[in-house]
C-alpha cells in the first residue's frame, strides 16, 4: 500500500518517500527512550532526518554488531547511543563502525547516572566515543547537528542561527536581572 496525498488540484499522487535517515538514535532499553528522546527532538528541530530503535549490547548482540557495522553503508552519518548502567552499547558500537558516535549515559536509581557515563568516557585508545552529560540526550542531538553542518551550508546557517537566539536568550536574561537589582530586588 502507498502513502498518498492530494495534490492542490485535488487529485491523489504518492507521496514521496520519507527522507533516509541520517541520524541513529540507539538504546539499550525502551526504558531509555524518555531520556533519548531528546536527541530526536533536537534533530527534529532541525529538520534531521533520524531513525530509533533499541540494539541490546547485552540482550541481542549480533543485532548490534551488525546494527553497527552496517549503519554507513546504510547512509547513517552518526550514531546517537544511550545506554545506563554497565553502558556498553555505544563503545560497542565504536568498535565496529566508522562513524562518530555519541554517547549518552543514561541516569538509573542507583549512582545517578555517574556508573553509565565512567564506562562510555573510559574508552581504549583507537575507539572513541564522543560523550556528552548524564542525561544531555539534547546535546547529543545537537552535536550530530554540528558533525553534519561541516559538509552541509544550510544545517550550518540553521546552527548559526540557533546559536544566536541562544545568545539573545542570556542577554535578555542578564537584562533583567540588572534592571532587578537597580529596582531594589535583592
Amino acid at each position: 500500500m502507498t502513502d498518498t496525498q492530494e495534490t492542490p488540484g485535488g487529485r491523489a499522487q504518492d507521496a514521496p518517500p520519507p527522507a533516509a535517515p541520517r541520524v541513529g538514535v540507539v538504546m539499550g532499553s525502551d526504558s531509555d527512550w524518555p531520556v533519548l528522546k531528546g536527541a530526536a527532538e533536537a534533530l527534529g528541530e532541525f529538520g534531521v532526518p533520524y531513525e530509533a530503535d533499541v540494539v541490546s549490547a547485552h540482550r541481542m548482540p549480533q543485532e548490534m554488531i551488525a546494527y553497527g557495522e552496517r549503519a554507513a553503508d546504510r547512509g547513517l552519518k552518526v550514531i546517537i547511543a544511550g545506554a545506563g548502567g554497565a553502558a556498553h552499547l555505544p563503545g560497542m558500537l565504536a568498535a565496529v563502525t566508522p562513524l562518530p558516535v555519541i554517547g549518552v549515559p543514561v541516569p538509573l536509581r542507583h549512582l545517578d547516572g555517574l556508573d553509565s557515563l565512567l564506562s562510555i568516557v573510559q574508552m581504549p585508545a583507537g575507539v572513541p566515543v564522543a560523550t556528552v552529560s548524564v542525561g544531555g540526550a539534547r546535546n547529543a542531538g545537537l552535536l550530530a547537528v554540528r558533525i553534519l553542518a561541516a559538509h552541509d551550508p544550510e544545517l550550518l546557517a540553521a546552527m548559526r542561527d540557533f546559536q544566536g537566539r541562544l545568545r539573545d536568550q542570556a542577554a535578555e536574561k542578564g537584562r533583567r536581572l540588572r534592571a532587578g537589582l537597580e529596582g531594589g530586588a535583592a
